[in-house]
């Protein structure tokens, strides 16, 4: 398995920094996901690695070997594209083929290699078929076995199911899990889609205009995200303004306009002091219907502005003092209240984030 360690890479076009700096180790036989808003600078770090763009400045290496200069068919990296790019003039076989071709593989060893890479994506016994008869799903499969059948140290994906429709995609990223853990190769995803990365990932880099905002596990993104950015962009989250009263045996009071709010100072990115201003990010899940043998320390008063039941969720939106807070919890329609009505909600900390601004 490959080490993949991008050091200080930069990158620009003319006067435009695409990539100011990307410093990050992707460990063996990681999925690992680059996530980020369209034009954040994903793609052009992923064809770097690749070799099929070269950086301004940095350094690429898979394990020890500095590939920096290498050209891309000598770094032995498996690409899959988002446009799926298989040649039509070709049959599946030929087309998952040509890897091995380029290596002058003996040819009854190249039919049993494409041959398992047709079975590893379940596609066994297409291989005389052509593009154009094959689904978008079995398109993207014969896309995954090109890239798997060269047995790459490296597999790179590039946005692969964002031309899938919501069934496919969900079918798709369980065969990529299955594949990934099947094979143990490191891989290397690129997506916009902050759900993808969070279903599939073993750890995530989040980017934001050019730069890695914050890398760690989908739970550590998600539960502390270390900067604003980052927590609006990976699941949803509620914002409040608030005003540090005091900080007190390891806790933090803090006054916002829909009421004050107690927390751990370890839910603070940096600990703020008193009378600083703060951004609070509060997750819907982290608010919750009160009950009278509840624990937790912040309770509001607020009135219903619509509700929903979800099957096993109730989603409700609720005016606190003028603030909108979107709800998100377990629980039956018995549970679900009408607009309108007066509500009492209680915070779980463990679902807040302090930052300062």
């Amino acid at each position: 398995m490959t080490t993949v360690k991008i050091k200080n890479i930069v990158k620009s076009f003319g006067e435009v920094k695409v990539i100011k700096k990307a410093d990050v180790e992707i460990k063996p036989g990681e999925l690992f996901f680059l996530l980020g808003p369209s034009g954040c600078g994903k793609t052009t770090l992923l064809r770097i690695v690749a070799g099929l763009a070269e950086p301004n400045s940095g350094e690429i290496f898979f394990n020890d070997k500095n590939v920096t200069s290498l050209p891309t068919h000598k770094r032995n990296t498996g690409m899959v594209f988002q446009n799926y790019a298989l040649w039509p003039h070709m049959t599946v076989g030929e087309n998952i083929c040509f890897g091995l071709d380029v290596r002058k593989l003996p040819r009854n060893e190249k039919q049993k290699q494409v041959a398992d890479a047709l079975n590893l994506v379940h596609l066994p016994g297409y291989e005389n078929r052509y593009p154009h008869q094959l689904s978008g799903g079995q398109q993207q499969r014969v896309a995954l076995a090109r890239a798997l059948v060269i047995k790459p140290d490296v597999v790179l994906l590039d946005e692969p199911l964002s031309n899938l429709d919501a069934g496919l995609r969900e079918e798709m990223r369980r065969e990529i899990k299955h594949i990934h853990k099947e094979l143990g190769v490191t891989m290397i995803f690129v997506t916009h889609d902050q759900k993808e990365a969070m279903a599939m990932a073993t750890r995530i880099a989040v980017m934001h205009e050019g730069k890695l905002e914050q890398t760690g596990s989908p739970l550590e993104i998600y539960q502390n995200p270390d900067s604003i950015f980052v927590a609006k962009f990976v699941g949803d989250t509620n914002f409040i303004d608030g005003t540090v009263e005091k900080i007190s045996d390891n806790k933090i009071y803090i006054n916002t306009p829909a009421g004050k709010l107690i927390c751990p100072a370890e839910r603070a990115v940096k600990l703020p002091v008193q009378n600083e201003k703060v951004k609070i990010s509060i997750r819907p899940q982290g608010i919750s219907f009160s009950n009278d043998g509840s624990q937790l320390e912040t309770k509001w008063q607020g009135r219903v502005v619509e509700s929903a039941y979800l099957g096993e969720m109730i989603a409700a939106v609720c005016d606190v003092n003028g603030i909108k807070l979107r709800v998100t919890m377990l629980g039956s329609i018995g549970l679900l209240p009408e607009p309108g009505e007066e509500i009492s909600l209680e915070i779980n900390s463990s679902q807040v984030r302090i930052f300062l601004v």
